[in-house]
This record gives C-alpha cells, structure tokens and sequence, in this order.
C-alpha cells in the first residue's frame, strides 16, 4: 500500500506504516502544509480499518528534518507578525497528534534534525538514528527561541544543563553522543537505520495494542504526575488492559509456553 499526499507519504511494511516527509529539495523542512498533511497521514494511518500497529516516520533523502521553511515563513511575515501563529495554527496541533496517537510511534532519524525537525525527532517512543545524523537546536541561529516542546522535551530527556547548552550555544550533537546522553535509543548503520525501525515496528505492531497504547500515555502523563497520580493511573490503565483478550492470550500463552497471538482486543 502506498498513499501520497503532496508533502509526505506512507507506504506500508507489513503492519508498520512508513510515513516519510518528503521535500528534499529543502532537507524536508516543515511547512503548515507539510504539517496539515502528516495529520491527514497519522488519521489514515490510526484508521483501524487500515490494520497498521505502529508507524515509523522518517525523511525523504539526506534530512530528517531541518526545521521550520524559513523561506515560506518569511513569505507571509507582513500579513501575519506574530512568529508564534504559526505555532498555535499547525505545529502545535501536529505534536499534539503524535503525543496522543494510539499506536507506537517510532521515528528514524536519517540525517539532519534541526529545530522543530528535532523536537518531531524526539517525539518518538523510540528513536533510532543514522550514524551520520545529527541534532541541532538552531533557533538561536536565526533569533528565535527554542519551541516544538523543545523546552520541556529536553530537561526531562537530559538534564537541564545539557538542555541549556544546546539551546543556548546551538551546536550539532552527533548521533553517538545522542545516544551517549540517553536522547534516543539507538544508532544503526545509515543504510540500515530505517530496516531497523521498522523491524522494532513490526515487533510492536503483533503486540498486545490496548496495553501499548495506555503505557504510552502513562509515560506521557508522568512527568506531571506526583507520584501517587501516576500509581492511581497505572491502575487504571491495569484495570482496562486486564479486561482484554490479550491479556487471557498472554496468560494462556505464558502458561503453555508459547509465544502469544495478540489480536488487539
């Protein structure tokens, strides 16, 4: 299957869906169109009837990301002042989409990853990069303060110190010290980095759907959560997922020692 939109696509790997940005003329930076599509893409793709279990997303050519289309961003600049609307109208919308889709969101990080290119990077349950990729938070480099969530992304991801750095000094972090700070989970090989993801994906898409979807909002919920909120939310996460079918078939399955056949139910 393989469903175009004018500046991304999807095309699927088994059950994982592979949703490229694709403008690599412009290293894939992001547009309120680029931004308007993938939301149209995550719709098809969360669309039960579709049959995906996870997504990957990646870029189109040498770029992950490299940020906000400056070029298209000035274009509208006398109509529209506010360096924030565009914020509020699309990429907010956008993040928001991701943080609550239903399925396990995985990014592969094929090249560059600048600005909110790198904020949508590390939105990822899991995120692996090529070992030339990098992460760059450029804002500072062109008078804008850092957004796409990096500000609250990144404290929770590394520490406040290392968050500051990056934002402050706006120097490239190289995939291998990504990976050494604990940003993202994984560095492959470049032409191996989106076989790799989608292996990982694949993996997740014949698990059991239901418990994967409330782990990832009980992540995401944790860092604001105290911790007797997060314990309450656990159990009633545990109590939705124990009512599933799943969890009889893990059950059934741990006891006959086979491997278990979800069935998202």
């Amino acid at each position: 299957m393989h469903k175009g939109f004018k500046r991304v696509h999807v095309m699927s790997r088994g059950r994982v869906a592979v949703l490229t940005m694709s403008h690599p003329e412009v290293l894939n930076a992001i547009s309120p169109g680029m931004a308007e599509d993938m939301m149209v893409a995550l719709a098809f793709i969360g669309d039960r009837a579709n049959d995906f279990g996870a997504v990957v997303l990646t870029g189109e050519g040498r770029g992950f990301c490299s940020g906000a289309h400056l070029a298209e961003a000035s274009a509208g600049r006398d109509s529209q002042p506010d360096a924030g609307q565009q914020l509020d109208n699309y990429y907010h919308p956008l993040l928001r989409s991701i943080r609550d889709f239903k399925m396990p969101f995985l990014t592969a990080v094929n090249g560059a990853a600048v600005g909110i290119g790198m904020s949508i990077a590390l939105m990822g349950d899991l995120i692996l990069a090529a070992r030339s990729a990098y992460f760059l938070q450029a804002f500072v480099r062109v008078g804008l303060v850092p957004d796409g969530g990096s500000t609250w992304l990144l404290p929770r991801l590394i520490g406040l110190a290392r968050a500051r750095e990056l934002s402050l000094l706006a120097e490239k972090l190289p995939a291998e010290t990504a990976l050494e700070w604990g940003l993202i989970n994984r560095v492959c090989e470049d032409e191996k980095v989106l076989d790799e993801a989608v292996a990982i994906g694949q993996r997740l898409a014949d698990g059991p759907a239901i418990a994967l979807a409330a782990t990832r909002r009980l992540y995401w919920a944790s860092p604001q959560n105290n911790f007797e909120e997060q314990i309450a939310m656990e159990r009633q996460s545990q109590k939705m997922a124990g009512l599933t079918e799943d969890f009889v078939e893990g059950i059934s399955a741990f006891l006959q020692k086979r491997p278990a056949r979800f069935r998202g139910k």
